[in-house]
């Protein structure tokens, strides 16, 4: 994909897929790993092509992922814990197989960007910034607080907020009631964009 066009919104378990299609998919992942010896976080990512059911290796990330909380709210399991604990000397204490995904989370990535501007990286002062409250079910990851200056020299991502529900469309009326509750002053940002979407 393009440098210039972004993922603004993540879902797991990835809607539209079978069971049956996930389970092969976690063993063709687990498969690619143990082919070249990889031991820790990554990322297997597949083309899916629904009108065959069939999907295609796209590439391995031997790293975490931007949207890896989506998969750690689905699971339980902490990605970030396990990678610093296999990076020293432990082994992963769960197979691919007792991973259990439970319920629907939706990632929606917060960008510092002018929308009516061709969604241009912005900077600036944050005056103010009020996030949702933080549950068990909803989750905001950020580095900036009020009073903060955004610079052009970074990517242009300010936060992330997570939800997760036991049902799909609650989880996206969560996800539309957080951003609401999502306010920033000082810099232009995608929030509003986000919640037409």
């Amino acid at each position: 994909r393009s440098a210039k066009t972004s993922k603004v919104i993540e879902q797991a378990p990835a809607p539209g897929i079978s069971k049956t299609i996930r389970n092969e998919l976690g063993k063709s992942a687990v498969k690619a790993a143990q082919a070249v010896k990889y031991v820790g976080a990554g990322t297997v990512e597949f083309i899916f092509d629904s009108s065959v059911d069939k999907f295609y290796f796209m590439e391995m990330n031997t790293r975490l992922q931007v949207e890896h909380p989506v998969t750690e709210m689905i699971t339980g399991v902490d990605l970030v814990e396990w990678q610093l604990r296999v990076a020293s000397g432990e082994h992963i204490p769960l197979k691919q197989e007792n991973i259990i995904l439970n319920g629907n989370a939706i990632e929606a990535r917060i960008y510092a960007e002018n929308i009516k501007d061709n969604f241009l990286p912005t900077a600036g002062h944050i005056n103010y910034l009020n996030t949702p409250k933080v549950t068990s079910n909803i989750r905001v990851e950020t580095g900036i607080r009020s009073g903060d200056d955004v610079s052009v020299h970074y990517d242009p991502m300010i936060a992330k907020l997570v939800v997760w529900e036991y049902d799909e469309l609650q989880a996206f009326k969560t996800l539309e009631q957080s951003l609401s509750e999502f306010n920033i002053v000082g810099i232009e940002n995608n929030v509003d964009f986000l919640r037409k979407l």
